[in-house]
Order: C-alpha cells, then sequence, then structure tokens
C-alpha cells in the first residue's frame, strides 16, 4: 500500500472523529433545552447538507485544480472555524452550515485522492480501510463527543477545533500530488455535461443511485433515532443515543471489512443483496422494544450498508479517475448523495412538524429502501461467471 495511505487514514479519522463530536455536541446543546424544538436536529443537518448541494459544481474542479492534500486542510480549517463560532455564541444553525461549507470543499479531495495514491487493483482494499477507519472514527467521535457534550459543550467545542487543526497538520504528510487539472470551462455547464456523461453506464447509474439511497437512509436514520429512542426505549441524552447509534456504526465497520472478500469491484451486482437485507431490517428495527435488541437490529443494518456502500463507492471512483478526473466524478457523487440526504431529512422535517410517529418514520423509510433498491437494479448487467 502507498505510504501515503497512511497519514491519510490518520487524518481522515481526526476529521471524521471531530465531524461526529460536533454534531452530537449541537444536539446535546438542544437537548439541554426545557422545551427543544423536534424539528431543530433535523433541521441542523439540513443546513449542512444544503452546502454539498448548492457547491457542487464548484468544489470538485477546486479540488482537480489544486492538490489534494493542500485542499483537505482548506476544508478543516474552514469546518474549524464553523466550530469556533459556536463556540462564541453564534446561533448554531448559521455556524453549523459554515461548518457544511468545509465538508463540502473536504469531501471531493478526501475520496478522489485514493484513486491517485493506490493502483486499482487495490483500490477497493484502500476503500475498505478508509470507510472502517472513518466509521471507527464515527463511533468514538459520537460516544466521545456526546459524553463530553453532557458535561460542558465548551470543553467539547475546544477539542473539536483542536482535532480539525492536528488532522490538518498529518495531512501535510502525504506526498504532494500534483493537481489532476480542471476545466476551464463555466463550471457550472460543465458540472451539466459531466453528470450527463457520467450517467452513461447501467454501473454507474446504480453505483451513484445505490450511494445516495445509502446515505439518504442513514441520514434520516440517524435523525429519528433521536427522536425514537427516548418514547420507545427511554433514552433521554445524547449520551445513551449516541451508545445506540454505536452498533450503526460498528455494523458498517464490520461490513465494510467483509467486502474485499464477498463483493469484489466486478462483482458489483451482489451489492443489491445487502440493500434489501438493509431494508428489511430497518422494518424489523419498527417493532422492537428493547435496547439490546435495538442495538443488534442496527449491528446487522450497518454490517448491510457497509456491504453495500463500499463496492459502489470504489466503482464510482475508479470509473471517475479513468474518465472525468476523481475531484468531479466525487463532486457529482457527494451532490446526489446530498441531494438525496437533503430531500428524506426534508420529509422528514415537514413530518416532524407534524407529529408524525416515529416509528411509522421507520416502517416507512425500510419499505421505501426496498422499492428503491430494486429500481435501480432493474437494468444493471449480470456480473461475470466466477472464473470466467
Amino acid at each position: 500500500m502507498n505510504r501515503g495511505v497512511y497519514p491519510l487514514l490518520i487524518a481522515q479519522f481526526l476529521t471524521a472523529f471531530a465531524d461526529n463530536a460536533i454534531l452530537f455536541t449541537a444536539i446535546a446543546m438542544i437537548l439541554k433545552l426545557s422545551e427543544p424544538p423536534q424539528w431543530y436536529v433535523p433541521a441542523l443537518q439540513s443546513v449542512f447538507l444544503l452546502a454539498f448541494v448548492v457547491l457542487a459544481p464548484w468544489v470538485g474542479v477546486f479540488a482537480d485544480k489544486h492538490s489534494k492534500p493542500r485542499v483537505l486542510i482548506t476544508g478543516n480549517l474552514i469546518k474549524a472555524l464553523g466550530a469556533v463560532a459556536i463556540l462564541f455564541g453564534i446561533e448554531p444553525l448559521l455556524a453549523y452550515a459554515v461548518i457544511g461549507v468545509g465538508a463540502a470543499v473536504y469531501s471531493p479531495a478526501k475520496y478522489g485522492i485514493l484513486p491517485e495514491l493506490v493502483d486499482s487493483r487495490e483500490l477497493v482494499r484502500a476503500n475498505s480501510w478508509i470507510e472502517s477507519s472513518t466509521i471507527v472514527a464515527i463511533v468514538t467521535g459520537t460516544v466521545i463527543g456526546a459524553r463530553l457534550a453532557d458535561y460542558s459543550t465548551s470543553l467539547a467545542l475546544v477539542m473539536v477545533v483542536g482535532l480539525f487543526i492536528i488532522s490538518s497538520a498529518i495531512t501535510l504528510l502525504i506526498p504532494k500530488l500534483p493537481p489532476r487539472g480542471a476545466s476551464k470551462v463555466a463550471a457550472l455547464p460543465a458540472f451539466v455535461r459531466m453528470t450527463r456523461g457520467f450517467f452513461a453506464t447501467a454501473r454507474v447509474r446504480f453505483s451513484m443511485l445505490g450511494a445516495s439511497i445509502f446515505w439518504g437512509v442513514a441520514a434520516v436514520l440517524r435523525v429519528i433515532l433521536i427522536a425514537w429512542a427516548p418514547i420507545v426505549l427511554m433514552l433521554n441524552n445524547a449520551t445513551e443515543i449516541s451508545e445506540l447509534t454505536l452498533f450503526l456504526a460498528i455494523g458498517i465497520v464490520a461490513g465494510a471489512a467483509l467486502v474485499p472478500k464477498l463483493i469484489p469491484m466486478e462483482y458489483l451486482r451482489r451489492a443489491r443483496l445487502a440493500a434489501y437485507l438493509m431494508g428489511i431490517f430497518i422494518i424489523l428495527l419498527g417493532g422492537v422494544q428493547d435496547v439490546w435488541a435495538a442495538r443488534i437490529v442496527l449491528f446487522i443494518i450497518g454490517c448491510a450498508g457497509g456491504l453495500f456502500v463500499v463496492p459502489i463507492n470504489a466503482a464510482l471512483q475508479k470509473v471517475g479517475h479513468d474518465t472525468i478526473g476523481s475531484g468531479g466524478a466525487v463532486a457529482i457523487q457527494h451532490f446526489f448523495e446530498n441531494l438525496a440526504m437533503l430531500f428524506a431529512v426534508g420529509l422528514y422535517t415537514l413530518a416532524s412538524t407534524r407529529d408524525v410517529d416515529p416509528t411509522l418514520m421507520i416502517l416507512i423509510l425500510g419499505f421505501a429502501v426496498l422499492i428503491a433498491t430494486t429500481i435501480i437494479s432493474w437494468h444493471l448487467p449480470r456480473d461475470p461467471q466466477p472464473g470466467a
């Protein structure tokens, strides 16, 4: 494995840790209110996602125009600025929108850098490492961030700012990669043209829409759990809820680790089976009444999700690197993923203002996954026969 992957793994871990610590710090601030508005947490997610959708035509160009390690540092420093804004009392919705801008800048370089560091034979394995370390960071960032925020939100925010800065320093250890080069055509028309070309094959369409489904489901499931856990499982603070989501994240790590053995890139069609499994267990979650039963079901949902998302990420990165540039490809991918998340969280926000039962929302989410997976798999070409 290229030596540049190791500092990338460490830097990504610290960044993902900080990203999730700050989210649960903001959630802890809301839960400490005497009557927290039910719509505020999904609204917080929505303002974060908005930057990914609005800036998508430009951040991919930016990532390909500059050395990707430098782009990673730029994104981290913008996120640190947003965390400082919360620390100094700026409205969390506004400050979290700034963090979203930093994340939107960071993301195309985060995924686009891998095909520049490793060859196609190692891409799935490198993706598995990155996804696994990211999920471990999500687990630890969520739990430690929530615990620290329940004790002191100021201390949690100071930790987050420090982690973004340390991650930026470690990123300097990644070999300086030359810019991939970006089109000199106006960004928006170029983005539309690249998107049309990128959707030319059934495998890319399946991968792009599949990734969108996964992240849309993940975003909604996380905010539903914040409303569902207090009603059904009687969990009432950020620490207890974060420990529940821990099992979802551990499952994703386990699923991601199994991908190189079960779903190599040439057998992409197999990934749809994991998506079906994910939908079935989301439906089963709607009938759960016990904390440990919920944890086990969430672990299986996460495992299926990891098996689903890692191979489709690798397929998109490989096609993008070989065609329009990895930064542009990841920007397109994240545009659709975050559009799906924004749409899904927006629908949930609307439902929450009308006091729709969170259990009903979980059941609807599970059936939606099954239907959407069937639709996007319809024209997917068959995998090659083993040994062919």
